[in-house]
């Protein structure tokens, strides 16, 4: 493909995803393809000669769009939503074009000049204290996974990268129950196993880390012999939202010199509206490390996370390593490929700068208020549905809820309800029971897209019941 077909073809995929979101809300949200279908479609050979671009296209027509689930559908209440609004896609776009590889500063000064100021401009709109760093991953499980190893070699005196775990002891990492599987892998990922991560009980009517019990299970930990190595808390769980009580948890990690790291990966982007901070955010200055995801709820093109530093230099301890040919001479420079598990790097801070600057935080606020409001709305709805039981109140956007009927009659409703393609939602578990998960959080998603749903799970309920 010369440049000229390359412009040509560019100008008519640009069109293609114009008209694409545009007509989303005709499609059904899930494919409502059978397993298999898709790869029976595919040659089972490679070709041995070039193909027309038509050709090409066309067979993307017809073979892989009806196998994609649409994530930016204005009914996609399943998950958490992975946004992409327009301008992160046309930033996208560029980053797609320059190709380029920005693990150090030489190899794209732009990018890491860029990439320090957008986290702080995420630093002062979350309203995290002055002296907070950080880095752009690609994803919250990445950000933890660093945070994880951290804890790792800081309770082993940076030993563990030398010399392997073996005589380290048991190294212990305390959570609540109510952690993504992010952090359970992280355990394994790490070499401290699944059964050095202590998940402890919640509390209260947000399903908070219990203090007191964090505390006896560290006494218990060190009259055991074994070795804490940090605390991670969590604002905004996958489940149903579940946050803990920041400033106590940090009190604790402080008892005992213990490393912290916060998942905040879809409700940090709430922080950005300042009513907010009191309930979710008070005490989370002092956390050594801290995630979101602005390629959830913000609407930066994925992947893009954000981990916040107060202190980079533990992890750079434990991350860092200088073969000579990555070496940069010179004035000193901040190479980000130091401070990230892998070393090849995507210049995703210009999604960033595109997005702030074409919404403005308030743009972005507006969305996130009416999503909370919106999914209070349709909660109460839900409630008064005959036999229709509330099972965890919205905190921010999310909530769940079951049906009439055992837990199999969960699983049939949201079967029923992603077969008939109207909007998408996922069950969950929650105390012993399954529930059926809500969440609002689609970036052009309206009032109108989420009363529907109600409409949709009671015109469903009523054909199944």
């Amino acid at each position: 493909m010369d440049w000229d077909a390359f412009a040509h073809w560019g100008k008519h995929i640009s069109d293609w995803a114009a008209d694409y979101h545009k007509t989303l809300p005709d499609r059904p949200v899930r494919a409502q393809t059978s397993p298999g279908e898709i790869a029976a479609q595919l040659p089972a050979t490679p070709p041995e000669i070039p193909e027309a671009m038509e050709d090409v296209l066309s067979d993307f027509e017809r073979i892989v769009m009806p196998g994609i689930t649409h994530w930016q559908h204005p009914r996609f209440f399943a998950y958490f939503s992975a946004n992409a609004a327009p301008p992160s896609m046309l930033a996208e776009m560029l980053v797609t074009t320059i190709a380029a590889q920005c693990m150090l500063w030489q190899t794209s000064p732009a990018a890491t000049e860029m990439e320090g100021v957008m986290v702080d401009w995420l630093r002062q709109a979350l309203g995290l204290p002055d002296g907070y760093t950080g880095v752009i991953q690609d994803s919250a499980s990445s950000a933890t996974l660093s945070a994880v190893l951290t804890m790792r070699e800081r309770a082993t005196g940076y030993t563990g990268n030398r010399d392997g775990l073996s005589a380290k002891g048991n190294l212990r990492i305390y959570c609540s129950d109510q952690v993504h599987s992010s952090i359970d892998r992280a355990c394994w990922v790490a070499g401290i196993g699944q059964e050095n991560l202590v998940k402890l009980p919640t509390t209260g009517p947000r399903f908070a880390l219990d203090a007191d019990a964090l505390r006896a299970a560290i006494a218990a930990d060190l009259k055991a012999g074994h070795k804490p190595a940090g605390i991670i808390a969590i604002t905004g769980g996958t489940g149903v939202g579940a946050s803990d009580e920041l400033g106590p948890v940090r009190d604790v990690a402080r008892e005992h010199d213990l490393y912290t790291h916060l998942d905040a990966a879809w409700a940090g982007a709430a922080m950005i509206c300042p009513e907010l901070r009191a309930d979710f955010w008070q005490g989370v200055d002092g956390y050594d490390s801290i995630v979101f995801n602005p390629h959830k709820w913000l609407g930066a093109q994925f992947d893009c996370s954000i981990q916040f530093l107060a202190d980079p230099q533990p992890q750079l301890n434990t991350l860092k390593i200088e073969p000579e040919y990555l070496k940069t001479s010179g004035d000193a420079v901040t190479n980000y490929s130091e401070w990230t598990i892998p070393l090849g790097r995507r210049f995703r801070a210009l999604k960033i700068w595109f997005l702030i600057r074409s919404y403005g935080l308030e743009g972005l606020r507006r969305r996130i208020r009416n999503h909370v409001k919106w999914s209070c709305e349709l909660c109460e709805c839900i409630r008064g549905m005959e036999g229709f039981e509330i099972v965890t109140e919205p905190i921010l956007s999310l909530f769940s809820f079951r049906c009439p009927g055992d837990d199999s009659d969960q699983q049939r409703l949201v079967d029923a309800l992603n077969d008939d393609g109207r909007i998408y939602i996922t069950q969950g578990a929650f105390d012993g029971r399954k529930v059926i998960r809500f969440q609002v959080g689609q970036f052009d998603t309206t009032r109108e897209d989420v009363m529907m749903a109600g409409d949709v799970i009671k015109d469903v309920w009523r054909k199944i019941a």
